[in-house]
């Protein structure tokens, strides 16, 4: 019995500082390619090496750390060609999330969602890109929550990470913030006209134009990469 409860305990101290480590990343206290040495990170939450390194091994699994022998552990950077693939699975997850709303959402969550969409609208006129990016991921959280889809809940993680940690070191402008607004309002819309077609659609749209804004990054730092070989 005493073993049980042990376990128990060992398991919740591992979410919590799992959980912890993620809300510092997503914060910014930890930011793309910060070292997360062992020994002050532990004697920062007060806990042994042990379930620190089991943290970690979370966090990698989801993408937020990577650990290379040699080097200790680092939170994730942008890597273009990683972040090209990770929002393959952002398009087709965000386009379920918004069929699923348009057929399940609650009055309460779409209400919500008009709201977050009126204040992201005040946010790019006065613009700040802090407020934005949590707008952000919340509005999308709110449509992942509302399509009751327990299938989506393991792809949180990466919604964070491509849009809450690096959407700051891909330059994120009011432009395409304002852009994304608009997307939004259609998201919206299609939600609460019930059309679970047009919400699926302008969903995978308005990832879809991220995606293209990353390849024409990618083939801008690939062109440059050259004429620095050339010369």
């Amino acid at each position: 019995m005493s073993q049980a409860i042990e376990w128990r305990s060992q398991s919740r101290l591992l979410d919590e500082v799992a959980q912890a480590l993620r809300e510092r990343i997503y914060a910014g206290a930890y930011p793309p390619g910060a070292t997360l040495r062992q020994e002050r990170v532990a004697a920062e939450f007060g806990i042994s090496r042990t379930p620190l390194r089991e943290a970690f091994r979370v966090l990698e699994r989801d993408g937020l750390v990577v650990n290379k022998p040699g080097s200790g552990v680092r939170v994730a950077t942008a890597d273009l060609p990683k972040l090209l693939d990770a929002y393959a699975v952002r398009e087709a997850m965000d386009g379920v999330a918004a069929r699923s709303a348009a057929e399940r959402a609650t009055q309460a969550e779409i209400r919500k969602l008009a709201k977050l969409v009126e204040w992201q609208e005040k946010v790019v006129k006065n613009w700040d890109a802090s407020a934005y990016t949590q707008s952000n991921v919340e509005f999308h959280l709110t449509i992942i929550e509302a399509a009751r889809n327990v299938s989506l809940a393991p792809l949180v993680p990466l919604l964070h990470m491509t849009s809450q940690v690096f959407a700051p070191a891909l330059a994120l402008s009011s432009e395409r913030a304002s852009s994304a607004v608009a997307d939004h309002g259609e998201i919206l819309d299609a939600i609460r006209r019930r059309d679970p077609d047009a919400a699926e659609r302008v969903a995978r749209a308005h990832i879809d134009a991220t995606t293209m804004r990353l390849k024409t990054l990618l083939a801008k730092r690939q062109a440059t990469i050259g004429t620095s070989i050339g010369t």
